[in-house]
């Protein structure tokens, strides 16, 4: 589908300059002209009241839909241990194939790996699809490429869900192209249209300012990455079963052009946050680096891990493994702790999700309050200790945190 401009009905009167969101249209010579930049949305179509802009066919052949069905999950492994997205994303596609009427499939790649499949059906995978062979063991971009690329041609799934993880970023632009479909990164939302039972995706835009919600009509498969920690895990269920199936490995040494030769793990402390139930991260209000000491004594007592806004990652007052929001980590604690953070909208796209939200900020109307469960209006600086000291004296959290608001006050 293309957007053509006639120019003997175009009247140069620039509303679809106006209505186009990607200033993709310039008038010149008093007529409308479309910029490299189009994408085809059909904004300048609906504005234009004189039907001087038309979507036009592609001569282009349309994909055959009809033999494509199920919906896989790539199941990132890592040391023979199944990710953690791995689960949040088989919840979520059990809830898709449940609404098309079609079967969960999870899809793994490795060596040596038959036990992980147990893991897979207990977490609700219908069908398992395993690929095994030594050139596996280590994750490369192209041996994973060309077994998933030729599985994807072989078996046509009709959505595939990645990991916005490291290696699903990697790898899942790369397939998509392969198979010639699109690929929506970094989805914050999935649902099936119940019209056409397509999937809708829906991902931050404009620097998160927007929503913006994606549809992929006329190629299979529509492929998504999800980020870690936005959707909830599947419940597992060890007694359940499913069907494993071995692919057909076609792999040799010619088709992969990188070999790992060590894996050499960071030195320092390791952060994890998507897997952490309590959270305690620090912003601006900080004012220092040095403050992370406080808040680091504060996460130690609730059995937590610190984190951070991106404003101390970029003064340099912390590693950037300890960024929350949408250009750092999506989380999804029990309980996270706002100190100093007046709550931007690329933060809060990433931790508004967490069970409990506690704020501490001195600026009564931040932005933050606005999604947290618990308000104290003071200086962190106050606060915390206070905090600090009341978990010494109490065993319940939540009367810490009443009796920390009431002092505060």
């Amino acid at each position: 589908m293309a957007v053509v401009v006639l120019q003997d009905k175009c009247k140069g009167c620039s509303l679809c300059v106006k209505a186009c969101p990607f200033e993709a249209i310039e008038m010149v010579d008093k007529k409308a002209v479309l910029k490299d930049n189009c994408t085809a949305c059909g904004a300048c179509v609906e504005a234009c009241p004189f039907d001087a802009i038309i979507k036009e066919e592609s001569d282009v052949p349309k994909k055959d839909l009809s033999g494509y069905k199920n919906v896989w999950v790539f199941a990132e492994q890592r040391a023979g241990k199944i990710m953690p997205v791995a689960m949040e994303l088989l919840g979520e596609g059990r809830k898709l194939a449940d609404e098309i009427g079609c079967e969960l499939c999870a899809l793994v790649l490795g060596n040596n790996i038959a036990d992980l499949t147990k893991e897979l059906t207990a977490y609700g995978a219908d069908k398992v699809y395993i690929g095994e062979h030594e050139l596996l063991e280590k994750f490369t971009t192209d041996a994973y490429t060309k077994v998933i690329t030729d599985a994807v041609n072989e078996i046509k799934p009709e959505i595939i869900l990645m990991g916005a993880t490291h290696i699903g970023r990697d790898l899942a632009p790369r397939v998509a192209a392969r198979v010639d479909t699109g690929l929506t990164a970094d989805c914050t939302r999935l649902e099936i249209d119940p019209e056409d039972k397509k999937i809708k995706q829906t991902r931050p835009a404009f620097g998160g300012n927007i929503m913006a919600t994606i549809v992929c009509p006329n190629h299979r498969p529509q492929m998504s990455t999800v980020r870690p920690g936005v959707m909830d895990k599947a419940h597992r269920d060890d007694s359940k079963t499913g069907e494993i199936i071995k692919l057909d490995v076609k792999l040799e040494k010619k088709d992969v052009r990188t070999e790992v030769l060590e894996i050499v793990k960071t030195v320092g402390e390791l952060v994890s946050l998507t897997d952490a139930e309590v959270i305690v991260s620090g912003g601006r209000g900080l004012g220092k680096a040095e403050g992370f000491d406080l808040l680091k004594k504060l996460a130690d007592k609730l059995g937590g891990v610190v984190g951070s806004s991106r404003a101390c990652v970029d003064a340099g007052w912390i590693d950037h493994a300890h960024q929350v929001g949408q250009t750092g980590t999506t989380v999804k604690p029990n309980l996270y702790i706002a100190c100093g953070i007046s709550g931007a909208i690329q933060h809060l796209a990433g931790m508004q999700e967490s069970d409990i939200i506690v704020a501490i900020n001195k600026n009564e109307h931040a932005p933050i309050f606005q999604v947290a469960d618990f308000g104290i209006v003071g200086d962190l600086y106050d606060v915390v200790p206070m905090l600090i000291e009341a978990l010494d004296n109490v065993d319940n959290i939540v009367e810490a945190l009443k009796q920390t608001a009431a002092t505060a006050e």
